[in-house]
């Protein structure tokens, strides 16, 4: 989908504009026959240095001590947590470094403000989804110029129907500063809409009901509830998850019935340990609604049937640490990806009449256990099994056939001729559909949704992520290489770069990476990175050691007392990348967000020599 938040454009632009002013800078005999593009970033790192220097502020040391179960420390800027934002002291000293990096960055708003409008200019501002069928109807999203929020709406029986609206987030968001439709479901019989909005942005969502026949908006309203909601097949009943007031965590499920007060919705589940988090959903023959209950090293799922809102839910496999598992349903009985001894998950059935008693020796496996090849997810359908893996840093999607009840037979994988792709399943509403929706991306290939035929393996195109501008993907080049790490270990890394790139050693260098959580960084298309690629810059992703671009293991080996090896991967990387003349030295750029923040400062510490610049965004530090 397409970038649309303003902050996010400017802070996206900025980053790029402090990178590209710090890669290309350099002296006239490098630049004289460098394209505009080129020369521009240099003209303004030249002009930064030229500028008046500008003292940073500096934080005052007023000791503070600690104690814990480890002793006492002393923290010398503990006075500048302030959680309420309310400390004038605190806030001085904000406003002064605000000050000092509007002005260190001065000389780059003209660049800026080019990266801006060039990101800008790549956006087609009336984009849509293609519509997906869904129990007789065609659903979509679209955008409109001038508006900032998605129009969810849908046709009856067929694509060439009239349109019917079922939500106008535009005309929901009037009147509020803030406003984000986080689930949104529509009943069985496709006559009501239910939402959850939040008009504060704290995540504390209203549940809001619609008649999609006479778009007259319900009196019904259930505040402070999470995103997620799951209709029963009544049409009137609907389950979610309550909040606590205080922690903002999702605590209790209910059901609540259209047309009575909330105060009577009947609970349906309290949640004691609040490291669970709670999500609701239905299986995806509507046979059940599901209650799910997930931590970090454990899950659990409760079903009831959907056509007895009185019906006590049951549990499919208790909660155990270190078994991690989702299931769903079809033909009488439960397709389950779990992790019980299966460290990349594997995939077992158990019948419906085995569920109360049956212990998970006694399930069926279905597709093993394959070390180093993570199952990351699956569709079930009448006809086929889906998979949903990650092998060798690579996204793919593999398909089989199979009968009611049975076992799935030989297996083929969706391939591309691609160095580096992301391929992942779409949205597949429908289990007896013959046409499998998938989506398709590289570092070359703007995402693009296609179908294909899972029994003669035609492959139709839907929809390809627009690119407005000069955009073409034969202009660039993507490369999958494999970096030596310190203690043996292979570190795969996706880079893209523009052909005729000035390459053995000359080209300056964005190496990006996260490395955190099992969280896997695919190599998608980013339409931004064309204006680091369209001035010569290589763009690199580090897969290191803490995601799961190589199964599970490659997580644990980077977390805990094994944290430092993300830190190393990301090092070794620049230097191999250094020494196959990928990259000049003293040209390389470094970036991380959020955990990955956590990983720029480790090498701004380690190694700060190897690097021009090193961005961390939103760190964790």
């Amino acid at each position: 989908m397409p970038l649309r938040t303003p902050s996010a454009l400017i802070s996206c632009s900025t980053l790029l504009g402090l990178s590209c002013a710090a890669l290309l800078s350099c002296g006239p005999r490098e630049t004289e026959r460098a394209p505009a593009k080129l020369e521009e970033p240099a003209k303004a790192a030249r002009a930064s240095a030229r500028a008046p220097e500008v003292r940073p502020p500096v934080a005052a040391a007023r000791p503070h001590e600690i104690t814990s179960p480890h002793g006492v420390r002393v923290d010398e800027y503990y006075w500048l947590r302030d959680d309420e934002r309310e400390d004038p002291k605190v806030l001085e000293y904000l406003k002064r470094e605000n000050a000092y990096t509007d002005a260190v960055l001065a000389p780059l708003r003209g660049l800026e403000q080019r990266l801006f409008d060039e990101i800008v200019g790549r956006i087609k501002k009336d984009e849509s989804t293609p519509p997906y069928r869904d129990r007789g109807y065609y659903y979509y999203t679209r955008f409109e110029p001038g508006k900032e929020y998605p129009i969810r709406a849908r046709r009856a029986g067929s694509q060439d129907a009239p349109e019917q609206l079922v939500l106008d987030s535009n005309a929901l968001a009037a009147g509020h500063e803030f406003f984000e439709v986080g689930d949104w479901a529509v009943s069985p019989d496709g006559r009501l809409v239910a939402w959850a909005e939040d008009t504060v942005g704290r995540r504390q969502y209203t549940v809001r009901f619609k008649d999609l026949e006479t778009g007259e908006v319900l009196a019904d309203a259930i505040p402070n509830c999470t995103a997620s909601l799951a209709w029963y097949a009544d049409n009137k009943t609907i389950l979610y998850v309550e909040k606590d007031p205080v922690t903002l965590l999702g605590v209790r499920v209910k059901q609540h019935a259209l047309g009575t007060p909330t105060s009577a919705d009947r609970l349906v589940h309290e949640e004691p340990d609040h490291s669970f988090y709670l999500s609701v959903g239905e299986t995806g023959d509507h046979e059940y609604v599901t209650l799910e209950l997930s931590s970090t090293v454990s899950d659990e799922l409760r079903f009831a049937p959907a056509a007895d809102p009185a019906a006590t839910f049951r549990v499919l496999s208790p909660r155990e640490r270190d078994h991690e598992y989702e299931a769903d349903h079809i033909d009488g009985r439960w397709i389950v990806r779990s992790n019980w001894q299966a460290q990349d998950f594997r995939l077992l059935a158990v019948a419906d009449n085995d569920v109360p008693t049956a212990m998970r020796g006694g399930w069926r496996e279905l597709v093993p256990h394959r070390p180093g090849t993570l199952l990351r997810g699956f569709d079930v359908f009448k006809g086929h099994l889906v998979l949903e893996e990650r092998a060798d840093a690579l996204l793919r999607v593999r398909v089989a056939p199979w009968g009611k009840g049975g076992a799935p037979g030989e297996f083929f994988t969706i391939d591309s001729d691609e160095p580096a792709y992301a391929a992942e399943l779409s949205i597949n509403a429908e289990q007896d559909a013959s046409w499998l929706r998938y989506s398709y991306t590289s570092l070359t290939t703007p995402e693009t949704i296609y179908e294909l035929h899972m029994d003669s393996r035609e492959r139709r195109e839907l929809k390809r992520q627009p690119v407005l501008g000069d955009f073409d993907p034969d202009n660039y080049v993507s490369e999958r290489v494999w970096a030596p790490a310190r203690d043996g270990a292979r570190v795969p890394v996706s880079l893209v770069y523009r052909k005729g790139a000035k390459r053995e050693g000359g080209a300056p260098l964005y190496q990006y990476a996260y490395g955190s959580y099992g969280s896997s960084v695919d190599p998608y298309f980013r339409a931004y990175s064309l204006s680091l690629l369209d001035r010569g810059v290589i763009y690199a992703i580090a897969h290191v050691r803490g995601g799961e671009e190589l199964g599970r293991a490659w997580y644990e080996d980077g977390k805990l007392l094994r944290k430092r090896n993300t830190f190393n991967d990301f090092i070794d990387v620049t230097e191999h990348l250094v020494r196959e003349g990928y990259a000049a030295p003293g040209k390389v750029a470094a970036t991380g967000g959020s955990a990955g923040g956590l990983l720029m400062g480790a090498i701004s510490n380690m190694r700060p020599e190897l690097y021009r610049v090193i961005v961390a965004d939103v760190p964790f530090v």
